[in-house]
């Protein structure tokens, strides 16, 4: 069915405003023309809850609000960027501010448009106006990704782009977005790209970005950010991306940097706030990450956006600092958050470590130790990941700093730097993770090298004109020691010289039963959860579509 621009009768609308005058004047306006219903609240951290969890076809926010560090943007920019704000809803921003920056800011922020104040009941009437027919005149697109049909959707944008059809440049976006999500990053790319020359936009350029660093160009594409940040300073999620990019390529120093800027720009974003703590953690910074971990989870635990790995590095903190009583709260909010989603596996995973964490805290040792024993005892399953990883080897590396050790712990130290070795950004990460016992430190390093030694035998092997045995030896070593590595590199040599290996089938059957195993196309090792990437539109329907890996 079409969507009627003046029809509001089945519509609901949010009205976010601090000044209750204003506010009520709002209210007052959107039932006069007839809104089927209306919310109201007063506080931004309200209305993000309630746009996490409830659909509206309508929101009408403040930009500033009196004492809040958070405005109407950034809460727009949070929901957008983690995938909270479906594309039907219309989200129309109300200010006294009519600077060309800030409008331009709305207009490339997927913004359906600004209300300067104080305004008339008929300018309101036609800002909805306009912002209903766009929805109208893409709703094929809409209806499409609501289907979850993403290949259609992208293709409908495309047409709409090419043929300059009306709001061609906003379905050009929304296609983008599509292709990138969904795997296709040259398609994306040149989309991207198609836009810039059409009309030079930053969102456009921070896809180009994007679409480099997931398609594996990642010098490119930190050119590409580094210029866009010198000729946009103030686009926060250049610097996201920028960030992330920075990470991949080992330079953590860099991404740290990164990540300030973009926390400073927004300090009420839980997601950036989470990527500068999980960041400073890493980098070894703890006094200077606690700070920034205990805001991020008073900001952000009851939000859709929070990520639970940020507790668990709030309590290892709070264990470092033999502060007992703020441990057992982390315990405690692990707890609320498992009975909100009790079926979800990693909180239930990541819970276990605090409640380690807290059985050492209150000197029930022989509880911890236990407890210390069974999460070793996984260092060998196939859904025990690089998370896992680091997770386990702070846990190990706290209880050696109090002298508390396992006779078992060198041979597990020793597992987790073959399994994650061998790939700079993983080995340097984890030995991060066991700063506070250098000796575990250096073995992983060592268990690392030890992998990248192997790799070279195999490699040496090739060019001495063996790859099939080379093959097989890298297969058998990956296998033994779990390692993704040693895996793909059998995968690489494979393929490159299949014309001069005899058994090439059946390693080859091989070789993918290993990585499929083993998930070892997975190279990118990350910080927390991998929500929603900055930069890009909400495609969010009632079944998002899932990255592509």
């Amino acid at each position: 069915m079409a969507l009627d621009p003046d029809d509001l009768s089945t519509s609901s609308a949010l009205v976010v405003d601090g000044n209750p005058t204003s506010r009520g004047i709002l209210v007052a306006q959107l039932r006069d023309f007839g809104m089927g219903t209306v919310v109201q609240t007063s506080r931004l951290t309200d209305a993000r809850r309630q746009l996490e969890y409830r659909k509206f076809d309508l929101v009408l926010s403040e930009l500033h609000f009196q004492g809040d560090t958070m405005s109407g943007q950034d809460l727009l920019d949070d929901l957008r960027r983690n995938q909270l704000l479906p594309f039907a809803t219309v989200f129309i921003m109300v200010t006294g501010e009519a600077t060309y920056a800030k409008v331009a800011e709305a207009a490339e922020s997927a913004l359906d448009g600004y209300l300067l104040k104080p305004h008339r009941a008929s300018q309101l009437a036609d800002r909805l106006h306009q912002a209903r027919v766009r929805k109208a005149s893409l709703q094929d697109i809409f209806m499409a990704i609501e289907a979850q049909d993403f290949a259609a959707a992208a293709q409908l944008c495309v047409q709409r782009f090419e043929s300059r059809g009306l709001f061609w440049l906003y379905a050009a976006r929304v296609g983008a977005e599509l292709l990138l999500r969904t795997g296709q990053f040259e398609q994306a790319q040149k989309l991207y790209q198609a836009v810039v020359q059409a009309k030079t936009l930053p969102w456009a350029k921070l896809g180009v970005a994007r679409a480099q660093l997931d398609s594996g160009e990642t010098v490119k594409a930190v050119n590409t950010l580094e210029n866009l940040v010198h000729e946009d300073p103030d686009y926060a999620d250049a610097y996201d991306v920028l960030g992330r990019a920075q990470f991949e390529q080992g330079n953590l120093d860099a991404a740290l940097q990164t990540y300030q800027l973009a926390s400073q720009m927004t300090p009420a974003s839980i997601s950036r706030l989470q990527n500068l703590a999980l960041m400073t953690f890493f980098m070894g910074e703890r006094k200077a990450a606690g700070p920034i971990l205990d805001r991020t989870v008073r900001l952000g635990l009851d939000s859709k956006m929070f990520d639970c790995q940020t507790l668990v590095l709030l309590a290892f903190i709070r264990l470092e600092s033999g502060d007992s009583k703020s441990l057992l709260r982390c315990a405690d909010d692990f707890a609320r958050l498992i009975e909100r989603n009790p079926d979800a596996a990693r909180p239930q995973r990541l819970a276990e470590i605090v409640q380690t964490l807290a059985l050492i805290s209150r000197g029930h040792f022989s509880q911890a130790l236990n407890s210390v024993r069974n999460h070793c005892q996984r260092i060998r399953d196939i859904d025990f990941d690089f998370e896992s990883a680091c997770n386990l080897m702070t846990l190990l590396a706290l209880l050696a700093h109090k002298a508390i050790q396992l006779e078992e712990v060198a041979a597990v130290v020793d597992t987790l730097g073959l399994r994650f070795g061998g790939i700079r950004l993983q080995s340097e990460l984890l030995a991060s993770a066991a700063a506070v016992h250098p000796p575990y430190a250096e073995q992983i390093r060592s268990a690392s090298a030890r992998v990248l030694k192997l790799a070279e035998k195999a490699m040496a092997q090739t060019l001495a004109g063996d790859p099939g045995a080379a093959v097989q030896e890298l297969l058998a070593q990956g296998e033994q020691a779990l390692c993704g590595k040693l895996i793909e590199t059998a995968y690489l040599v494979l393929n490159r010289y299949r014309a001069q290996i005899t058994q090439v089938n059946a390693l080859e059957t091989q070789v993918q039963m290993l990585r499929d195993r083993f998930n070892s196309r997975v190279v990118r090792p990350a910080l927390g959860e991998q929500k929603r990437q900055a930069g890009g539109l909400s495609l969010r329907s009632d079944a998002s579509p899932a990255p592509a890996r």
